[in-house]
Protein backbone atom coordinates (compact mmCIF):
# COMPACT_ATOMS: atom_id res chain seq x y z
CA UNK A 1 0.00 0.00 0.00
CA UNK A 2 1.10 3.69 -0.99
CA UNK A 3 1.85 6.05 2.11
CA UNK A 4 -0.81 8.47 0.67
CA UNK A 5 -3.12 5.23 1.29
CA UNK A 6 -1.97 4.69 5.00
CA UNK A 7 -2.67 7.85 5.80
CA UNK A 8 -5.98 8.03 4.32
CA UNK A 9 -6.78 4.44 6.29
CA UNK A 10 -5.87 6.32 9.30
CA UNK A 11 -7.38 9.11 9.00
CA UNK A 12 -10.88 7.23 8.35
CA UNK A 13 -10.28 5.23 11.12
CA UNK A 14 -9.76 8.34 13.42
CA UNK A 15 -6.41 8.21 14.10
CA UNK A 16 -4.44 11.31 13.28
CA UNK A 17 -0.57 11.19 11.96
CA UNK A 18 0.94 14.32 11.06
CA UNK A 19 2.89 14.34 7.69
CA UNK A 20 5.88 14.79 9.37
CA UNK A 21 5.86 11.33 10.89
CA UNK A 22 5.46 9.47 7.80
CA UNK A 23 8.42 8.23 6.35
CA UNK A 24 9.75 9.79 3.18
CA UNK A 25 9.50 8.28 -0.30
CA UNK A 26 12.66 6.08 -1.64
CA UNK A 27 14.72 8.16 -3.95
CA UNK A 28 16.33 6.18 -6.96
CA UNK A 29 19.59 7.06 -8.12
CA UNK A 30 20.67 5.42 -11.30
CA UNK A 31 24.22 5.18 -12.77
CA UNK A 32 25.04 4.95 -16.26
CA UNK A 33 28.09 2.43 -16.92
CA UNK A 34 29.38 0.79 -20.26
CA UNK A 35 31.42 -1.84 -17.68
CA UNK A 36 28.70 -5.52 -17.50
CA UNK A 37 31.60 -6.94 -15.98
CA UNK A 38 31.19 -8.82 -12.78
CA UNK A 39 33.94 -7.69 -10.87
CA UNK A 40 33.26 -4.51 -11.74
CA UNK A 41 29.43 -4.92 -10.73
CA UNK A 42 30.28 -6.40 -7.73
CA UNK A 43 31.89 -3.25 -6.49
CA UNK A 44 30.00 -0.80 -6.97
CA UNK A 45 27.16 -2.25 -5.50
CA UNK A 46 29.18 -2.53 -2.27
CA UNK A 47 29.87 1.47 -2.55
CA UNK A 48 25.99 1.88 -3.58
CA UNK A 49 24.87 -0.45 -0.78
CA UNK A 50 27.33 1.38 1.63
CA UNK A 51 25.50 4.64 1.02
CA UNK A 52 21.98 3.45 1.17
CA UNK A 53 23.36 2.06 4.86
CA UNK A 54 23.85 5.72 5.54
CA UNK A 55 20.95 6.94 3.79
CA UNK A 56 18.27 4.62 4.11
CA UNK A 57 15.92 6.51 1.71
CA UNK A 58 18.00 6.84 -0.97
CA UNK A 59 18.43 3.66 -3.35
CA UNK A 60 21.23 3.25 -5.86
CA UNK A 61 21.47 1.50 -8.83
CA UNK A 62 23.77 0.94 -12.10
CA UNK A 63 22.42 0.42 -15.55
CA UNK A 64 24.96 -1.20 -17.63
CA UNK A 65 24.91 -0.30 -21.38
CA UNK A 66 27.36 -1.72 -24.53
CA UNK A 67 30.42 0.03 -25.19
CA UNK A 68 29.52 0.44 -28.53
CA UNK A 69 27.15 2.83 -29.30
CA UNK A 70 27.04 3.64 -25.46
CA UNK A 71 27.37 7.71 -25.63
CA UNK A 72 24.82 7.40 -28.92
CA UNK A 73 22.57 5.56 -26.04
CA UNK A 74 23.53 8.12 -23.52
CA UNK A 75 22.40 11.05 -25.29
CA UNK A 76 19.31 9.59 -26.76
CA UNK A 77 18.09 9.40 -23.22
CA UNK A 78 18.49 12.52 -22.08
CA UNK A 79 16.81 14.03 -25.61
CA UNK A 80 14.04 12.02 -24.49
CA UNK A 81 14.03 13.12 -20.68
CA UNK A 82 14.84 10.45 -19.33
CA UNK A 83 18.21 10.58 -18.24
CA UNK A 84 20.27 8.71 -15.74
CA UNK A 85 21.08 10.62 -12.57
CA UNK A 86 25.32 10.12 -13.08
CA UNK A 87 26.96 8.74 -15.71
CA UNK A 88 29.99 7.51 -16.55
CA UNK A 89 31.45 9.50 -19.46
CA UNK A 90 34.16 8.86 -22.06
CA UNK A 91 36.94 11.40 -22.85
CA UNK A 92 36.45 11.21 -25.96
CA UNK A 93 32.67 13.56 -25.77
CA UNK A 94 34.07 15.27 -22.16
CA UNK A 95 34.46 18.46 -24.40
CA UNK A 96 30.63 17.71 -25.25
CA UNK A 97 29.46 17.00 -21.66
CA UNK A 98 31.42 19.51 -20.40
CA UNK A 99 30.42 22.73 -22.60
CA UNK A 100 26.62 21.59 -23.21
CA UNK A 101 25.31 22.67 -19.67
CA UNK A 102 24.27 19.39 -19.68
CA UNK A 103 26.30 18.41 -16.49
CA UNK A 104 25.41 19.74 -12.75
CA UNK A 105 28.83 21.68 -11.15
CA UNK A 106 30.57 19.36 -8.44
CA UNK A 107 32.72 21.61 -7.07
CA UNK A 108 30.98 22.62 -4.20
CA UNK A 109 29.69 19.45 -2.97
CA UNK A 110 33.21 18.08 -3.47
CA UNK A 111 34.33 21.18 -0.56
CA UNK A 112 31.21 20.31 1.63
CA UNK A 113 31.76 16.48 1.93
CA UNK A 114 33.51 15.73 4.98
CA UNK A 115 37.14 14.43 4.69
CA UNK A 116 36.74 14.84 0.93
CA UNK A 117 40.11 16.14 0.10
CA UNK A 118 39.43 18.00 -3.39
CA UNK A 119 42.86 19.43 -3.40
CA UNK A 120 44.36 15.49 -3.53
CA UNK A 121 42.74 15.24 -7.16
CA UNK A 122 45.18 16.31 -9.45
CA UNK A 123 44.79 19.50 -11.78
CA UNK A 124 46.04 17.53 -14.33
CA UNK A 125 43.47 14.98 -14.13
CA UNK A 126 40.81 17.64 -14.04
CA UNK A 127 41.69 19.13 -16.70
CA UNK A 128 39.21 17.45 -19.37
CA UNK A 129 36.24 17.50 -17.04
CA UNK A 130 36.19 20.98 -15.81
CA UNK A 131 35.28 25.08 -17.58
CA UNK A 132 36.39 27.82 -15.69
CA UNK A 133 36.88 27.30 -12.07
CA UNK A 134 34.20 24.65 -12.07
CA UNK A 135 34.43 20.94 -12.06
CA UNK A 136 31.72 19.26 -13.69
CA UNK A 137 32.54 15.33 -13.55
CA UNK A 138 35.49 13.85 -11.57
CA UNK A 139 38.09 11.78 -13.37
CA UNK A 140 37.27 8.49 -11.54
CA UNK A 141 39.76 6.62 -13.55
CA UNK A 142 42.80 7.56 -15.19
CA UNK A 143 44.03 4.53 -17.26
CA UNK A 144 46.80 3.70 -19.09
CA UNK A 145 46.53 1.48 -21.85
CA UNK A 146 49.19 -1.81 -21.84
CA UNK A 147 49.41 -4.68 -23.18
CA UNK A 148 48.58 -8.09 -21.45
CA UNK A 149 50.73 -11.21 -23.07
CA UNK A 150 50.14 -15.23 -23.18
CA UNK A 151 53.61 -16.05 -22.86
CA UNK A 152 52.47 -20.01 -22.79
CA UNK A 153 51.55 -19.41 -26.26
CA UNK A 154 54.01 -17.12 -27.16
CA UNK A 155 57.05 -19.99 -26.24
CA UNK A 156 54.62 -22.76 -27.86
CA UNK A 157 55.61 -20.53 -31.33
CA UNK A 158 59.13 -20.63 -30.48
CA UNK A 159 58.99 -16.58 -30.09
CA UNK A 160 60.61 -14.48 -27.62
CA UNK A 161 58.18 -13.34 -24.20
CA UNK A 162 58.08 -9.51 -24.38
CA UNK A 163 59.91 -9.17 -21.31
CA UNK A 164 62.88 -10.83 -22.91
CA UNK A 165 62.41 -8.30 -25.74
CA UNK A 166 62.15 -5.64 -23.34
CA UNK A 167 65.39 -7.12 -20.75
CA UNK A 168 67.39 -6.29 -24.75
CA UNK A 169 65.88 -3.18 -25.70
CA UNK A 170 63.83 -4.65 -28.48
CA UNK A 171 60.27 -4.08 -27.43
CA UNK A 172 59.36 -2.48 -31.10
CA UNK A 173 55.76 -2.61 -33.04
CA UNK A 174 57.87 -4.59 -35.50
CA UNK A 175 58.77 -7.36 -33.02
CA UNK A 176 55.65 -7.47 -31.30
CA UNK A 177 53.61 -8.58 -35.00
CA UNK A 178 56.78 -10.85 -35.63
CA UNK A 179 55.50 -13.09 -32.55
CA UNK A 180 52.36 -12.10 -33.29
CA UNK A 181 52.24 -13.62 -36.81
CA UNK A 182 54.29 -16.22 -35.72
CA UNK A 183 51.46 -17.03 -33.15
CA UNK A 184 48.62 -16.55 -35.93
CA UNK A 185 50.74 -19.34 -37.83
CA UNK A 186 50.47 -21.93 -34.82
CA UNK A 187 46.98 -21.89 -34.49
CA UNK A 188 46.25 -19.49 -32.42
CA UNK A 189 45.42 -15.57 -32.74
CA UNK A 190 47.69 -12.98 -32.91
CA UNK A 191 46.92 -9.34 -31.27
CA UNK A 192 43.39 -8.04 -30.32
CA UNK A 193 43.06 -4.38 -29.86
CA UNK A 194 40.05 -4.05 -27.46
CA UNK A 195 36.97 -2.93 -28.23
CA UNK A 196 38.14 -1.90 -31.60
CA UNK A 197 35.99 -4.26 -33.61
CA UNK A 198 36.43 -2.89 -36.67
CA UNK A 199 34.09 -0.02 -35.42
CA UNK A 200 35.41 2.17 -32.58
CA UNK A 201 38.57 3.01 -34.64
CA UNK A 202 39.77 5.61 -32.11
CA UNK A 203 40.88 3.09 -30.02
CA UNK A 204 43.29 2.51 -32.73
CA UNK A 205 45.22 5.56 -30.89
CA UNK A 206 47.04 2.50 -28.69
CA UNK A 207 48.98 2.01 -31.80
CA UNK A 208 49.04 5.23 -34.01
CA UNK A 209 50.60 7.37 -31.17
CA UNK A 210 53.99 4.90 -31.63
CA UNK A 211 54.14 6.57 -35.28
CA UNK A 212 53.55 10.12 -33.93
CA UNK A 213 50.34 10.16 -35.65
CA UNK A 214 47.25 12.02 -34.56
CA UNK A 215 43.36 12.43 -36.00
CA UNK A 216 43.48 15.69 -36.04
CA UNK A 217 45.83 18.62 -35.25
CA UNK A 218 46.12 20.39 -31.58
CA UNK A 219 43.83 23.08 -32.06
CA UNK A 220 40.99 20.55 -33.56
CA UNK A 221 40.75 22.49 -36.88
CA UNK A 222 42.72 20.34 -39.32
CA UNK A 223 42.22 16.91 -40.20
CA UNK A 224 45.56 14.80 -40.08
CA UNK A 225 44.57 11.63 -41.13
CA UNK A 226 46.03 11.73 -44.46
CA UNK A 227 49.01 13.48 -43.25
CA UNK A 228 52.35 10.63 -43.75
CA UNK A 229 52.81 9.52 -39.55
CA UNK A 230 48.84 8.09 -39.62
CA UNK A 231 49.31 7.02 -43.42
CA UNK A 232 52.36 4.90 -42.30
CA UNK A 233 50.51 3.51 -38.55
CA UNK A 234 47.88 2.88 -40.74
CA UNK A 235 49.44 0.79 -43.87
CA UNK A 236 51.45 -1.12 -40.96
CA UNK A 237 47.92 -2.07 -38.83
CA UNK A 238 46.62 -2.80 -42.50
CA UNK A 239 49.23 -5.42 -43.11
CA UNK A 240 49.40 -6.96 -39.71
CA UNK A 241 45.81 -7.60 -40.42
CA UNK A 242 45.54 -8.51 -44.10
CA UNK A 243 49.29 -9.82 -45.16
CA UNK A 244 51.09 -11.46 -41.85
CA UNK A 245 47.47 -11.82 -40.41
CA UNK A 246 49.30 -10.84 -37.39
CA UNK A 247 45.37 -9.30 -35.77
CA UNK A 248 42.22 -11.18 -36.33
CA UNK A 249 40.49 -10.26 -39.66
CA UNK A 250 36.98 -8.25 -39.86
CA UNK A 251 34.68 -10.79 -38.32
CA UNK A 252 37.16 -13.11 -36.97
CA UNK A 253 36.24 -12.99 -32.80
CA UNK A 254 38.72 -14.55 -30.26
CA UNK A 255 39.04 -13.81 -26.68
CA UNK A 256 42.40 -13.53 -25.31
CA UNK A 257 41.62 -14.03 -21.66
CA UNK A 258 40.10 -17.27 -22.90
CA UNK A 259 43.91 -18.15 -24.15
CA UNK A 260 43.30 -17.62 -27.65
CA UNK A 261 45.70 -14.87 -28.73
CA UNK A 262 48.94 -13.93 -27.73
CA UNK A 263 48.21 -10.20 -26.77
CA UNK A 264 45.82 -7.76 -26.03
CA UNK A 265 46.00 -4.43 -25.59
CA UNK A 266 43.69 -2.85 -22.74
CA UNK A 267 43.96 -1.22 -19.80
CA UNK A 268 44.31 -2.54 -15.93
CA UNK A 269 40.16 -2.53 -15.25
CA UNK A 270 40.05 -6.14 -17.78
CA UNK A 271 42.83 -8.03 -15.22
CA UNK A 272 39.56 -9.18 -13.39
CA UNK A 273 38.92 -11.68 -16.54
CA UNK A 274 42.21 -13.25 -16.33
CA UNK A 275 41.11 -16.89 -15.58
CA UNK A 276 41.18 -18.25 -12.02
CA UNK A 277 40.50 -22.53 -13.44
CA UNK A 278 43.28 -23.58 -16.14
CA UNK A 279 45.18 -20.25 -15.98
CA UNK A 280 48.35 -19.91 -18.28
CA UNK A 281 51.36 -17.75 -17.68
CA UNK A 282 50.64 -14.06 -18.56
CA UNK A 283 52.05 -10.54 -18.29
CA UNK A 284 51.34 -6.75 -18.03
CA UNK A 285 54.56 -4.65 -20.58
CA UNK A 286 53.80 -1.34 -21.57
CA UNK A 287 53.01 -1.14 -25.61
CA UNK A 288 56.13 -1.47 -27.81
CA UNK A 289 58.11 1.66 -29.27
CA UNK A 290 56.94 2.87 -32.49
CA UNK A 291 59.28 4.84 -35.33
CA UNK A 292 58.64 7.61 -32.58
CA UNK A 293 59.20 6.38 -29.62
CA UNK A 294 58.17 5.46 -26.79
CA UNK A 295 54.86 6.48 -25.68
CA UNK A 296 51.90 5.64 -23.59
CA UNK A 297 48.01 6.39 -24.33
CA UNK A 298 45.62 7.06 -21.25
CA UNK A 299 41.60 6.58 -21.94
CA UNK A 300 39.76 8.64 -19.28
CA UNK A 301 36.76 8.21 -17.98
CA UNK A 302 35.13 10.68 -15.73
CA UNK A 303 31.34 10.42 -13.83
CA UNK A 304 28.73 13.35 -14.46
CA UNK A 305 25.76 14.11 -12.81
CA UNK A 306 22.59 15.53 -15.14
CA UNK A 307 21.56 18.94 -14.30
CA UNK A 308 17.83 18.31 -15.33
CA UNK A 309 17.88 14.13 -13.92
CA UNK A 310 15.07 13.68 -11.22
CA UNK A 311 17.73 14.25 -8.21
CA UNK A 312 20.95 16.20 -9.28
CA UNK A 313 21.94 17.27 -5.45
CA UNK A 314 21.44 13.62 -3.98
CA UNK A 315 23.11 12.37 -7.58
CA UNK A 316 26.12 14.58 -6.37
CA UNK A 317 26.47 13.55 -2.78
CA UNK A 318 27.01 10.06 -3.83
CA UNK A 319 29.12 10.81 -6.59
CA UNK A 320 31.02 12.73 -3.83
CA UNK A 321 30.65 9.41 -1.75
CA UNK A 322 31.62 7.23 -4.46
CA UNK A 323 35.10 9.16 -5.17
CA UNK A 324 35.90 9.74 -1.37
CA UNK A 325 39.40 9.26 -0.27
CA UNK A 326 38.28 5.66 1.14
CA UNK A 327 36.45 4.52 -2.01
CA UNK A 328 38.59 6.02 -4.40
CA UNK A 329 41.34 3.21 -3.09
CA UNK A 330 38.79 0.34 -3.29
CA UNK A 331 38.47 1.64 -7.11
CA UNK A 332 41.96 1.62 -7.16
CA UNK A 333 41.53 -2.19 -7.99
CA UNK A 334 40.54 -1.43 -11.63
CA UNK A 335 40.33 2.07 -12.43
CA UNK A 336 43.94 4.00 -11.77
CA UNK A 337 42.46 6.65 -9.49
CA UNK A 338 43.37 10.74 -9.69
CA UNK A 339 43.83 11.56 -6.06
CA UNK A 340 48.06 11.86 -5.76
CA UNK A 341 48.10 9.93 -2.43
CA UNK A 342 46.79 6.67 -4.09
CA UNK A 343 49.55 7.02 -7.02
CA UNK A 344 52.01 5.20 -6.06
CA UNK A 345 53.19 1.15 -6.52
CA UNK A 346 52.15 0.16 -2.82
CA UNK A 347 48.77 1.60 -2.86
CA UNK A 348 48.02 0.32 -6.23
CA UNK A 349 49.82 -3.14 -5.39
CA UNK A 350 46.87 -3.42 -2.31
CA UNK A 351 44.11 -2.61 -4.65
CA UNK A 352 45.57 -4.59 -7.19
CA UNK A 353 46.84 -7.92 -6.04
CA UNK A 354 46.99 -9.35 -9.44
CA UNK A 355 49.28 -7.03 -10.75
CA UNK A 356 52.81 -6.86 -9.49
CA UNK A 357 54.46 -3.87 -8.27
CA UNK A 358 56.89 -3.91 -11.06
CA UNK A 359 53.85 -3.95 -13.95
CA UNK A 360 52.06 -1.53 -11.65
CA UNK A 361 55.28 0.81 -12.75
CA UNK A 362 56.17 0.13 -15.92
CA UNK A 363 52.73 0.67 -17.00
CA UNK A 364 50.48 2.28 -14.74
CA UNK A 365 52.71 4.96 -13.04
CA UNK A 366 55.02 5.74 -15.37
CA UNK A 367 52.00 5.91 -18.25
CA UNK A 368 50.40 8.45 -16.38
CA UNK A 369 53.29 10.44 -15.69
CA UNK A 370 54.26 10.12 -19.50
CA UNK A 371 51.11 9.72 -21.59
CA UNK A 372 48.54 11.47 -23.32
CA UNK A 373 45.11 11.52 -23.09
CA UNK A 374 43.31 10.21 -26.30
CA UNK A 375 42.16 13.58 -28.02
CA UNK A 376 38.26 14.69 -27.73
CA UNK A 377 36.68 16.98 -29.93
CA UNK A 378 33.28 18.74 -29.79
CA UNK A 379 30.71 16.63 -31.90
CA UNK A 380 32.92 13.81 -31.04
CA UNK A 381 30.09 11.29 -31.65
CA UNK A 382 28.74 12.15 -35.56
CA UNK A 383 32.99 12.33 -36.07
CA UNK A 384 33.04 9.21 -35.35
CA UNK A 385 30.54 7.72 -37.24
CA UNK A 386 31.38 9.48 -40.34
CA UNK A 387 34.49 8.58 -39.88
CA UNK A 388 34.23 4.92 -38.98
CA UNK A 389 31.72 5.21 -42.20
CA UNK A 390 34.80 5.96 -44.66
CA UNK A 391 37.35 3.43 -42.50
CA UNK A 392 34.87 0.92 -43.70
CA UNK A 393 37.05 1.10 -47.22
CA UNK A 394 40.26 0.25 -45.48
CA UNK A 395 39.24 -3.33 -43.64
CA UNK A 396 39.23 -4.85 -47.19
CA UNK A 397 42.84 -7.02 -48.29
CA UNK A 398 43.43 -4.51 -51.43
CA UNK A 399 42.59 -1.39 -49.61
CA UNK A 400 44.55 1.64 -51.24
CA UNK A 401 45.59 3.44 -47.25
CA UNK A 402 46.32 6.91 -48.58
CA UNK A 403 43.45 7.02 -50.77
CA UNK A 404 41.35 5.91 -47.86
CA UNK A 405 42.63 8.44 -45.14
CA UNK A 406 42.03 11.30 -47.63
CA UNK A 407 38.76 10.09 -47.96
CA UNK A 408 38.61 10.28 -44.09
CA UNK A 409 39.50 13.73 -44.18
CA UNK A 410 37.24 14.95 -46.88
CA UNK A 411 34.73 13.65 -44.64
CA UNK A 412 35.09 14.94 -41.29
CA UNK A 413 37.01 18.22 -42.33
CA UNK A 414 34.04 20.09 -42.53
CA UNK A 415 33.01 18.89 -38.97
CA UNK A 416 36.37 20.34 -37.17
CA UNK A 417 35.89 23.27 -39.10
CA UNK A 418 32.81 23.79 -37.44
Amino acid sequence: MKLLDLRLAALAAGIAIPLAAVPAMATDIRMAIWSANEAHLKLFNEIGAAYTAAHPDVNVKFDSRAFDGYTTTLTTQIAGGNAPDLAWILETTAVDFVNSGALAPLKATFKGSAGYDLPDVTQSSLALWSAGSEIYAYPFSTSPFGMFVNNDVIKAAGQKTPAQLIAAGEWIWDNAIKIDEAVAAAGKQGLIVRDFDYKVWDNLASIWSGWGATPWSADGKTCTFAEQPMVAAMTFIHNAIFTKKAIPGPGVTADFFAGEAAMTITQISRASLLPRENPFSWDLVPLPAGPAGEYAVIGQAGIGVFAKGKNPAVAADFLAFFTNPENSRKLAQFFPPARASLLNAEVLAKANPLLSPEQLKAVVIKGISTGKVKLSHAGFAEIQQTARAALDALWVPNADVPAVMKSVCARIQPMLAM
